[in-house]
């Protein structure tokens, strides 16, 4: 598929970010949420291995927020998500997979109780904030469900704790992972959690003040230069090597939690009320079908825009190839794929046509180790 630059409209939004990501000579963009997502700066390689070295600053104000509040918030919260969060704590972050009626993913955010009945879910899309309006509406529930204001950036990398914490403080110390607090900076306060979409630990900042954000995004590379720090995004070898799954990419509603992993996270025992659980109770007891499992491939370079057909030895349809790069790690393609039931087992062989060769690969764990 040819490669062609990414025409800027309403429709395709700049973050408060953008100028700043630009000007630090971003190469190339995605689009989530109909948002302008950075994917690299250098390249994909030469920042794979920056980041699990060093420490990066990520523009992910894709990641938008959706905030519902009011007497019936927690309800209304509990009805999107099979992840049982009756005994949720502010302070604490949920990762949380939500389903429809039949038990399909609408997509996997983080849940934020910040108060009472004040809830936040981010890394969500304009699909689950109309899916949470249908849900108060159909419920006749009194909450208010509004897309916040927010930014974030995150930061990533093993040196991430030392940058925070020369900006924050040693208090930054104390926030343990997927736990959120509230921290200063010049006066500002910022919803800090340590979070972030890599395997090599870090935070990301949720930002409410765009000029106070700015200030801070300056701020960063003012002093950063002593931890090697540089500007990133999410790394598409990093995350399919530690397992971090992309909605819309390696799952979608098509797909159910069980089937992507999630099992700790269908609470089926529990007396919670959630859509989709009678269908998740069934699919349970009837064992699933499909699984997401990682795979190596023989090849140095590979682009997908569409999932890849994979086929066995005896060339049965075994699954298909939703996710994929050229790791330096491995030396040969790895990748994230939705394999038949049948043919779960590690080591199975595979034969897949990429680039109008036929080449080989192998079934793994996630994440592929």
């Amino acid at each position: 598929m040819k490669k062609f630059p990414i025409a800027k409209s309403r429709r395709i939004r700049s973050t408060s970010f953008s100028e700043r990501v630009e000007s630090h000579g971003v190469k190339a963009y995605t689009v989530y949420n109909h948002m302008l997502l950075p994917t690299f700066f250098t390249t994909l390689e030469e920042e794979y291995h920056h980041l699990k070295e060093h420490v990066q600053l990520w523009d992910v104000s894709v990641q938008r927020e959706i905030e519902i509040s009011g007497k019936d918030s927690s309800e209304l919260v509990q009805l999107m998500t099979c992840r049982d969060l009756s005994s949720a704590k502010p302070g604490i972050c949920y990762y949380s997979p939500l389903v429809d009626l039949y038990g399909g993913l609408i997509n996997d955010p983080l849940i934020y109780k910040l108060e009472t009945n004040k809830w936040r879910v981010c890394i969500a899309d304009s699909d689950v904030l109309l899916f949470a309006k249908g849900i108060a509406e159909s419920r006749r529930l009194d909450v208010k469900i509004f897309e916040a204001k927010i930014d974030t950036l995150a930061v990533q990398g093993p040196k991430s704790l030392k940058l925070m914490e020369k900006v924050f403080g040693k208090k930054i110390n104390d926030l343990k992972f997927f736990r959120f607090d509230f921290f200063e900076f010049n006066n500002v306060k910022y919803l800090i959690s340590r979070s972030g979409y890599s395997k090599q630990g870090g935070y990301e900042i949720h930002i409410e003040n765009l000029n106070a954000g700015l200030d801070l995004y300056d701020h960063f590379f003012k002093i950063g230069n002593e931890f090697n720090l540089k500007p990133g995004a999410p790394n598409l070898i990093e995350r399919i090597e530690g397992g971090l799954l992309s909605y819309g990419n390696d799952m979608d509603i098509g797909d159910n939690p069980l089937e992507c992993g999630f099992d700790k996270y269908v609470n089926l025992e529990s007396d919670i009320v959630f859509l989709g659980k009678e269908n998740l109770i069934k699919i349970k007891k009837e064992g699933i079908k499909k699984k997401l499992m990682g795979v190596k491939i023989e090849g140095k370079s590979i682009s997908l825009t569409e999932a890849k057909l994979m086929f066995n030895l005896d060339n049965q349809e075994l699954g298909e190839l939703r996710s994929a790069a050229y790791s330096p790690k491995f030396n040969k393609i790895v990748g994230i794929a939705m394999i038949k039931k049948d043919f779960c087992t590690v080591n199975q062989k595979f034969k897949i046509k990429l680039e109008n060769s036929l080449v080989s690969g192998e079934i793994c764990n996630l994440p592929i180790l």
